[in-house]
C-alpha cells in the first residue's frame, strides 16, 4: 500500500508542535527514542525526523512528499517547493537588530556596514530591493553575540518574544518578513500520495478551522432574534430552539476568535443572556 512521507523537525518546538497537530488529526504516532523513521498504523503515513535545515533539500529531491517547516526556511533556501496551507503556529520574524545605544532606527544605518546573520540570502535580497550596501558575514548560531564581539555592526535573525535580543543589549529595528509553520509538498509527488495528501489536508483543515473560532450558546427573546442573528459573522444562518419559557428562545452559531470580545459586547447590547462560550474541537465544513 503506498504510503505518504512526511518530514518533521528531528527536534525543538516545531517538532512538538507539528506533532501535536497530526495527533489532531488521528495520527496515531508511536515511536521509541532516537527513532528516525516511523510508519503509523492508523493511516498511509511515514515520518521521518529530520534536521530542520535539511528538509527543503528532501523535499526538492521527493525524497519527501511533504514536509511541516518553517516558511522563513523554505525563503532562504530558494527551493523549488510549493507551500500547500499555512498552519498558524510557530509564528516569528527575520529582523534586522542593532546595539540598543545606536539611536538611529532607519535603514540607512546599515548603509556600508558590517551585518551577521544565518540567512544570507534572505538578507541580500533585501538589501538589493532597498538599494542598501552591506557587508554580510554568514554565520551559524549565536548570531546574537557579533556586535559585542566586534564581529559585525548589527545582525538579521529569527525573532520571536525579541528577549534574546533584549538580553544581548540589542534591539529590533526592521522586520524583513514573517513566518510560521507551513505544509510544503514535493513537486515530485506522485498522484498516489497526492490522494493521501488531499485526506490529511482534509483533516487539518478541520482542526485549523476549530482553532480560531468558538461555539456559542444564547438565550434571548424572540423579538431579538432578527437583531442577534445580523450580528453574528456564522457559517450560514444561526441555529434557533425553542425555550420552555415562551417568547424565548435559544440561539447557537459560531464566533471567529479574532472578533470574539467585539461579538460578545454586541451581542449583550443586543439582548442575549446566558452567552455560553465552547471551544470546537474540528470544524468540517
Amino acid at each position: 500500500m503506498s504510503k505518504l512521507k512526511i518530514a518533521v523537525q528531528k527536534s525543538g518546538r516545531l517538532n512538538q508542535d507539528s506533532l501535536k497537530l497530526l495527533k489532531s488529526c488521528g495520527i496515531d504516532i508511536n515511536n521509541g527514542k532516537d527513532q528516525l523513521k516511523v510508519d503509523v498504523q492508523n493511516f498511509p503515513l511515514e515520518i521521518l525526523y529530520l534536521r530542520n535545515s535539511d528538509i527543503p533539500q528532501y523535499l526538492e529531491d521527493g525524497v519527501v512528499d511533504i514536509a511541516i517547516i518553517g516558511e522563513n526556511v523554505l525563503i532562504e533556501q530558494e527551493k523549488q517547493i510549493s507551500i500547500v496551507e499555512k498552519l498558524g503556529f510557530s509564528k516569528c520574524r527575520v529582523s534586522l537588530a542593532i546595539p540598543k545605544e545606536v539611536e538611529e532606527n532607519s535603514l540607512n544605518y546599515f548603509e556600508g556596514k558590517k551585518i551577521a546573520t544565518s540567512y544570507p540570502n534572505t538578507l541580500n535580497n533585501f538589501l538589493k530591493k532597498n538599494n542598501i550596501n552591506s557587508e554580510i558575514h554568514t554565520i551559524s548560531g549565536s548570531v546574537e553575540i557579533a556586535p559585542n564581539i566586534g564581529l559585525a555592526d548589527g545582525i538579521c535573525d529569527i525573532v520571536s518574544s525579541g528577549s534574546t535580543l533584549f538580553k544581548n543589549g540589542l534591539k529590533e529595528t526592521q522586520v524583513i518578513l514573517t513566518s510560521e509553520a507551513v505544509l510544503a509538498k514535493s513537486n515530485q509527488i506522485k498522484e498516489e500520495q497526492e490522494e493521501i495528501l488531499d485526506k490529511l489536508l482534509f483533516r487539518m483543515q478541520a482542526v485549523l478551522r476549530a482553532k480560531n473560532t468558538k461555539y456559542v450558546l444564547m438565550n434571548l427573546p424572540n423579538n431579538k432574534i432578527e437583531a442577534v442573528s445580523n450580528i453574528l459573522p456564522v457559517l450560514k444562518s444561526p441555529t434557533i430552539l425553542p425555550l420552555a419559557e415562551e417568547g424565548w428562545s435559544s440561539l447557537h452559531s459560531v464566533i471567529d476568535e479574532t472578533k470574539f470580545w467585539d461579538v460578545i459586547d454586541e451581542l449583550k447590547n443586543a439582548g442575549a443572556e446566558g452567552i455560553l462560550i465552547v471551544p470546537i474541537d474540528k470544524m468540517v465544513l
